[in-house]
């Protein structure tokens, strides 16, 4: 007789995004935590569905935390991130072809004093769904980037293909959801030290 192989969903309460199924694919590991929060281990990407390139990190272990990310990649496209081979083992990264890269941004009340921490980036391995934070040693990234106008130069063009796209795809009423590990396509700003 054949199995049928369930996909296990689990409902996690967040403080921001309320409920969410989660798929296992939608999970990511953080050995080490994050700067400041160690001891939360399981976060998971929401797209809140506002129509903005920011997602956020949820912890799957306090749900009053969530940190807002955005791929370094859409506001400045000549960032790159060198990793020591002692983090590409506890990355289980076999090859640098299978992460993706996020920065914790910071968005105050004045939105053109938005900031990323290009210091201190996010890196995901996409197949093994770990991360982990890690702190570059290059002296030309700092720990708040001003990045809106490097931003709003950037939207300008990914909106317009964007919305060229959206009249091709039938729409629906857009909610936040976790994002698949699967579904994300790997970066190239990584390197090896």
């Amino acid at each position: 007789m054949e199995q049928i192989r369930e996909e296990k969903t689990v409902i996690v309460k967040t403080g921001r995004f309320g409920e969410l199924q989660l798929k296992s694919e939608e999970i990511i590991f953080f050995p080490e935590g994050i700067l400041g929060f160690v001891s939360l281990k399981k976060f998971c990407l929401v797209d809140p569905g506002d129509e903005t390139l920011i997602l956020w990190l949820q912890s799957l272990d306090d749900a009053k935390v969530a940190f807002p990310v955005l791929e370094p990649k859409v506001f400045k496209s000549d960032y790159i991130v060198k990793l020591s081979a002692q983090e590409l083992r506890q990355l289980q990264l076999s090859t640098i072809n299978q992460s993706i890269v996020f920065t914790i941004i910071t968005i105050p009340k004045d939105v053109l004093q938005m900031t990323a921490n290009l210091k201190a980036p996010i890196v995901i391995n996409l197949k093994e769904q770990v991360g982990k934070q890690v702190i570059l040693q290059e002296n030309e990234y700092t720990l708040k980037h001003l990045m809106f106008k490097e931003l709003k130069t950037q939207l300008t063009t990914i909106q317009s293909n964007k919305g060229r796209m959206d009249q091709e795809v039938a729409t629906t009423e857009s909610k936040q959801h976790a994002v698949s590990l699967k579904s994300m396509l790997p970066c190239n700003q990584i390197q090896t030290l």
